[in-house]
């Protein structure tokens, strides 16, 4: 976490704490006053008279005093109490940090081969590929075409998810169509149940203006961030014969979608530059992504207790004592 962030989400966990402060500036006054040697004099000479008919002895002004060490105890002995706070830990009861769902259309148009072997082999290869990237997180498969289905639920066994994903085909689908936002809306609903920070990626080739204004209200509703990976080619690119039709890549309407949906779009490359970009896309949203029942933010008070009982020790040592009779 960089210094910014940290600042940005600095805060107390028990601000109520800091209600001592009140009565320690109090009592640090008050002590000061009776401390100060010369207070019956000041009553009844006048300040700058007093100031030329009294001897200081050697190093007495500017002196350090007890005093001040006890009121820089009290102060940070509150801040500890008062839990600054600025990263998040888990849970003791969570065994992860984050989750991601993969959700992958499965129509026929996804067999169209502008994309080589095919929209829907291509997906598969970079679902394997981008759980190579993002393999400290657990990872959910959902396949949609007419209707939305759990392929996989969350889990950390990478190897599993790659198997379903291969065996996903348009003809096992129970509902002809493209419903993206009832996908999108299963993803969310089991990444809340798992009550932990997560992320959607969209593996399309397009989504309809029909289904823009629900998924914005998905996403308007508290719905993770969508990143997409555009599994289309654009009109430049001439499919080879026999291949199913499909509509060619549409990037402008794509991004509009993303944007929507918080997230950005990233169109399939021969490579793996793809994936790198959404892991990197991928790793921004989960930093960005509200706490959850599984996390929890971390108490940095603790830090401060060596520093106090540091400043308590030169108490111990002759003439450190504060009287506060």
């Amino acid at each position: 976490m960089n210094t910014l962030s940290a600042l940005e989400q600095f805060h107390f966990l028990r601000p109520v704490w800091l209600l001592l402060l009140i009565p320690a500036g109090l009592l640090m006054w008050s002590v000061y006053q009776r401390g100060d040697s010369l207070r019956a004099w000041r009553k009844i000479i006048a300040p700058h008279l007093l100031e030329h008919l009294i001897s200081h002895d050697r190093g007495e002004r500017g002196r350090w005093r007890p005093v001040y060490m006890l009121g820089i105890a009290w102060l940070v002995g509150t801040l500890a109490l008062a839990g600054p706070s600025w990263r998040l830990q888990p849970s003791p009861l969570s065994e992860d940090q984050a989750a991601m769902f993969i959700v992958i259309k499965v129509t026929p148009e996804m067999l169209a081969q502008d994309i080589q072997p095919s929209r829907l082999q291509r997906s598969v290869l970079k679902v394997h590929d981008l759980l190579e990237l993002k393999n400290d997180i657990r990872v959910g498969l959902i396949a949609y075409a007419g209707s939305a289905h759990l392929v996989m639920p969350l889990t950390s066994d990478a190897g599993i998810v790659n198997d379903f994903a291969a065996a996903l085909e348009p003809a096992i689908m129970p509902v002809e169509g493209d419903e993206p936002g009832e996908a999108i809306a299963l993803a969310n609903q089991r990444l809340n149940t798992a009550a932990v920070p997560g992320t959607i990626v969209l593996i399309t080739d397009a989504v309809a203006d029909s289904q823009r204004a629900a998924l914005e209200e998905i996403y308007r509703q508290g719905g993770a961030d969508v990143h997409i990976l555009a599994m289309a080619a654009g009109p430049e690119v001439i499919p080879p014969p026999g291949s199913p039709p499909a509509p060619a890549l549409d990037i402008n309407s794509m991004r509009e979608v993303a944007r929507a949906m918080g997230g950005s779009v990233v169109p399939v490359t021969a490579d793996k530059r793809d994936v790198e970009s959404l892991s990197a896309k991928i790793e921004s949203s989960l930093g960005h992504a509200p706490a959850q029942e599984g996390q929890q933010w971390q108490d940095e008070g603790y830090y401060l207790l060596v520093l106090l009982a540091l400043l308590i020790l030169s108490f111990f040592r002759r003439g450190g004592s504060v009287a506060l009779e």
